[in-house]
């Protein structure tokens, strides 16, 4: 892990450009879904190791239909994982943690194994403690919230 804190905080800080935030929401998506489909829904060295992320499968929270969604999480050692809503720092939440509120039972896709979960939102005295392990493992990442002019909804993921 601290070998790839360098090479995380380098990717942290392109991430939170503005360039980064501009082109990021069209250019991840497609990124993702690409990697995807290349590995069999599985992560190489980099993507895994260097920002570990996973695919998210929600139910909609007014259509009801299903919902899939690429994230970059932060694992535990316990089988937790972290997501957070930072959205690219835009201003609005991003629809699949209205999802998760309405529907907080979901699955996800991580390292190459679909996983059932229950999301819980971070409640607000949770929420210093688990920004420390974010940032220990995205350096800068609270960045977001300050741009994005909002308080960042944190998901803890439980397996079920």
């Amino acid at each position: 892990m601290a070998a790839i804190r360098p090479v995380r905080a380098a990717v942290a800080w392109v991430s939170r450009t503005r360039v980064f935030r501009r082109l990021g929401p069209r250019m991840m998506p497609p990124l993702e879904r690409l990697a995807a489909r290349l590995t069999g829904g599985r992560r190489g060295p980099v993507s895994g190791v260097v920002v570990p992320s996973l695919t998210l499968h929600t139910i909609g929270a007014r259509s009801g239909l299903p919902r899939e969604t690429h994230l970059m999480c932060c694992p535990l050692d316990d089988g937790v994982i972290y997501v957070t809503g930072s959205n690219f720092a835009r201003p609005e939440h991003p629809a699949w943690t209205w999802n998760l509120i309405a529907h907080p039972d979901a699955e996800i896709d991580f390292r190459g194994e679909r996983r059932r979960v229950r999301a819980e939102l971070v409640t607000d005295e949770e929420r210093e403690e688990v920004w420390r392990v974010l940032e220990e493992n995205w350096p800068g990442y609270r960045g977001y919230e300050r741009a994005s002019g909002r308080v960042l909804r944190v998901f803890r993921l439980v397996p079920r």
